[in-house]
């Protein structure tokens, strides 16, 4: 005989309807940031394939304005811009001059489609000839040197008409910096995604062939975090929060579903989370190997970040998702 108390759990999951009707998270448009990598060309048709990354590309500014306009057309909310500059230096000069690729890419989109939020990543790799994120010495990534620098590419990027800036480099002290820029320079009202917890994963691979920024000595763990530790994530968090950011960032992230929750459930502050190159190349070669449904499997890894406690997400599959959201 059944007991009559025992719970029934499959009541609300006998069809499509009630299941949509109870579910507890849920991924939407204005969830999503979309990555995009912009080069610097007189070539305006350039749009060259990422080999680590299928459907993932370099674009000319053209190009950009293209493939954004289409994903626009999708419902495209956001998205975020890492730039390719034609020529590099040891100070990352065109992270920071008005003429930069990704300013001029701001101007471009923002001209375009006022509407879109266009974030920029603050960062010196992809423009420096060493590929580090700050100034060397003596093969030393220097710390406080490069807090300058980094607040004068967000000025600059602000004033090309970024709506927010994500610094990315992981210096200590950057978040004030770049606040006491912004704010002096008249940007009050534009907001900071720190990348707050940035672990040295080796699940960025592939970006680093995506933004041609290898280091070309070394690596960065000195200054990403250690990618076994999760109070120091707290820490880095509150620093962040300290020094005047507005949305906190946890990167990677499936990984590193924990500390998201952790961050989550420790600060009342947005939280985002990057679903980084690596994560992204794994689902793409698995699916194109016919081993799983990526579709499925994307919307699942989305969902993750949601129930993990994510407000934001930063994935390369964006423009996929809205498609199927549509």
């Amino acid at each position: 005989m059944i007991p009559s108390d025992f719970h029934r759990g499959r009541r609300l999951r006998s069809s499509l309807a009630l299941r949509e009707m109870v579910r507890e998270n849920q991924v939407r448009p204005q969830d999503l940031i979309m990555p995009y990598f912009v080069v610097e060309t007189d070539d305006e048709s350039f749009m060259k394939e990422i080999s680590s990354m299928p459907g993932q590309y370099q674009l000319s500014l053209r190009q950009l304005e293209r493939k954004v306009g289409e994903a626009v057309a999708n419902g495209l909310r956001a998205c975020i811009l890492f730039g390719i500059p034609a020529q590099k230096d040891e100070t990352g000069s065109q992270a920071y001059a008005d003429s930069g690729i990704v300013q001029q890419a701001i101007r471009l989109l923002k001209d375009r489609w006022p509407q879109l939020i266009v974030v920029a990543d603050t960062c010196l790799c992809e423009y420096t000839s060493h590929g580090h994120c700050g100034l060397v010495k003596n093969g030393e990534v220097l710390n406080d040197p490069t807090l300058n620098l980094l607040a004068r590419a967000a000025v600059a990027q602000a004033r090309a008409g970024a709506d927010m800036v994500a610094p990315s480099d992981m210096m200590d002290g950057r978040v004030a910096a770049i606040r006491a820029a912004l704010d002096e320079a008249g940007f009050v009202n534009t907001p900071i995604m720190s990348y707050a917890v940035k672990f040295a994963s080796a699940f960025y691979g592939p970006f680093r062939e995506a933004a041609e920024s290898t280091p070309q000595f070394g690596d960065r763990k000195t200054y990403q975090m250690d990618p076994p530790n999760a109070r120091e994530a707290m820490r880095e968090a509150a620093a962040d929060l300290g020094e005047g950011a507005d949305i906190i960032m946890v990167k990677p992230g499936l990984p590193y579903l924990d500390i998201i929750r952790q961050v989550r459930d420790a600060f009342d502050a947005p939280v985002a989370a990057y679903q980084v190159s690596g994560e992204y190349a794994m689902i793409k070669a698995a699916a194109l190997n016919g081993w799983i449904d990526e579709q499925a499997v994307v919307m699942e890894s989305l969902v993750a970040f949601k129930r993990a406690g994510a407000d934001l997400i930063l994935t390369y599959f964006t423009e996929d998702v809205l498609k199927a959201l549509k």
